[in-house]
């Protein structure tokens, strides 16, 4: 028969008190939810940027508009105004008057595609940068009904989304790069990297005839950079 002093038992029963609450405590940091990594924008030289896009043969099968939810209340759903107005208001030159449900009196507004100043907030287009039945065909097909919703209401990103003329948003339609480019010259690299930041970030690929013209582009706009954030 072993027999344990007092002094052993008390300090054995000692030793293990402690170590319970400490094992406890290592059990609820295992349980814990990590927290997320903040998601850094990424920079790259404009013919880098469009030769990491993925090239892939696009489909339009099953397309409908009403697939990508929008306008929605947007960013700060307490403002009583949709992402439409959201935008304008973001990239107003002078700021309009924002009246009951978010009308918009005054303000202007430049038309990059174009080179134009617009007034009022009626004669202005919010741009898909990249547009709907091109991202359906680029990949978005595949994604949740939330998930295209927030891509047709993108605010994280201020490239996807940019005001400008209804006549030059509505001549270039849902065509990409290969097919229809801004007419002002001095937009051409600019819209070049917008459009491959937007495909960038939302992870979306592109055809041999767009990834060909996006080339020629970056082989003339060099110093131009694509800034992009991937999508949440």
């Amino acid at each position: 028969m072993v027999i344990l002093k007092r002094s052993a038992v008390v300090t054995a029963a000692f030793t293990l008190a402690l170590s319970l609450p400490t094992a406890a405590h290592a059990a609820e940091q295992a349980a814990a939810p990590v927290p997320a990594a903040p998601v850094v924008p990424q920079v790259l030289p404009i013919g880098v940027a469009v030769s990491a896009l993925p090239l892939a043969t696009e489909d339009r099968t099953g397309y409908q508009r009403t697939s990508f939810r929008h306008w929605n209340s947007g960013d700060i759903p307490a403002d009583g105004c949709n992402t439409r107005a959201e935008v304008l208001l973001a990239e107003a030159v002078e700021y309009p008057e924002i009246g009951p449900g978010c009308t918009l009196t005054g303000g202007t507004w430049w038309s990059y595609y174009d080179e134009r100043e617009v007034t009022p907030a009626g004669a202005l287009d919010i741009d898909h940068m990249v547009p709907l039945a091109e991202a359906w065909d680029s990949g978005a097909s595949a994604w949740t009904a939330a998930r295209r919703e927030a891509y047709a209401n993108d605010q994280g990103q201020a490239t996807s989304l940019v005001a400008v003329t209804a006549r030059s948003n509505r001549s270039k339609a849902d065509q990409d790069p290969a097919e229809w480019l801004p007419l002002a010259p001095e937009a051409l690299c600019r819209y070049g990297a917008e459009w491959t930041a937007t495909k960038l970030r939302w992870g979306l690929a592109v055809d041999e005839a767009e990834q060909e013209r996006l080339l020629d582009i970056a082989a003339g706009c060099g110093d131009t950079a694509v800034e992009f954030t991937p999508a949440p």
